[in-house]
């Protein structure tokens, strides 16, 4: 999945010439490559090491426009810090975008008040933060996510469930396994499998292996499944009313490979170009007096050290911004 070093060059623009390194940043990259536990071997450590620096003034140039406040979020140097965006997103990023077919669509339920926060995480619905590696699995993630929420919801009870399943098992469906796939369609494999094994018989590997399902170690069912009208008005209906909720958005932006807090306003953001699944688990309003201080609660699945502890308070009412609302959807159980 890397990209050639060739790649690489031309993303920095030195295609010709060994890179110029920053020697002010010395200290900084063997820091980072400490705290990272990273190894390269001698020709590839001077081109990750002009990615890595390039990125890091990015990031720095950023936090400068926060601090004058025209920007609302900050960004900070993490695990992916030696990867061109390019590569990052074709690593990480595994949302099929397709099109739905057409299926059961959400009713809008009557909700005379519709609260103005919600955040399923304080109910116990929510599992830990995950960790999909070097792997396009985000949409097993997203999808296992909603199905937790749905079954606590069901049993009260809070399992968690096995995302490398439906990676080796819903190819039928249509997924691709570490190259990309849908929740729909993993719902899908749910249902026509008649269950999901739990994530403790059926652990993570970050690769594609023979399927192991098991019978007997089913946690979870799925009826069907429910797609949402492209609103954000019904979204936050659904969030409200039903649980967490599968999204797929654009995350292709360095901004995004790089967050760290506040409310996430990327102005070049897609609405419909959608490249990785997440899961909302709720929203809210930042106190200051501001018309974009509203957020959804998003939960990621690249490890707790990204973003706010692995989630992102993405900007709510702001016309579907990163495509959050384009294509949502929840089990039934």
């Amino acid at each position: 999945m890397n990209p050639s070093f060739f790649v690489i060059a031309l993303y920095l623009g030195i295609a010709s010439a060994a890179p110029k390194l920053d020697g002010s940043l010395e200290a900084r990259w063997h820091q980072w490559k400490a705290t990272h536990r990273k190894l390269y071997g001698s020709n590839e450590e001077g081109w990750r090491r002009s990615v890595w620096e390039k990125n890091m003034k990015m990031i720095d140039l950023h936090n400068q426009e926060y601090n004058l406040g025209r920007q609302s979020f900050t960004l900070a140097m993490n695990a992916f810090g030696d990867m061109t965006n390019e590569e990052f997103t074709q690593v990480m990023n595994g949302h099929q975008n397709q099109k739905h077919k057409r299926r059961r669509v959400f009713r809008e339920p009557y909700i005379a008040e519709i609260p103005p926060t919600v955040d399923w995480r304080e109910e116990g619905y929510v599992t830990p933060v995950k960790n999909q590696g070097q792997c396009g699995s985000c949409w097993a993630f997203s999808a296992t996510g909603a199905l937790e929420g749905q079954m606590f919801r069901k049993t009260g009870k809070l399992i968690s469930l096995s995302e490398q399943n439906l990676v080796d098992c819903s190819q039928a469906q249509g997924n691709e396994g570490c190259n990309g796939g849908l929740m729909d369609n993993a719902f899908q494999y749910v249902k026509d499998n008649k269950g999901l094994d739990s994530e403790e018989s059926y652990p993570y590997q970050a690769k594609v292996g023979p399927c192991k399902y098991r019978p007997e170690d089913s946690v979870a069912n799925v009826t069907g499944f429910v797609d949402i009208p492209a609103q954000e008005n019904a979204l936050v209906k659904a969030v409200a009313s039903v649980g967490p909720i599968s999204v797929a958005i654009d995350a292709s932006h360095l901004s995004f490979q790089f967050y760290e807090d506040g409310i996430y306003y990327e102005r070049h953001c897609s609405s419909v170009d959608l490249d990785h699944g997440v899961l909302v688990v709720g929203y809210g309003f930042e106190a200051e007096e501001s018309s974009n201080n509203k957020y959804w609660i998003v939960k990621n699945s690249w490890g707790e050290t990204w973003g706010k502890n692995g989630y992102i308070k993405m900007a709510k009412d702001r016309n579907n911004h990163c495509g959050i609302a384009t294509a949502a959807s929840y089990p039934t159980v």
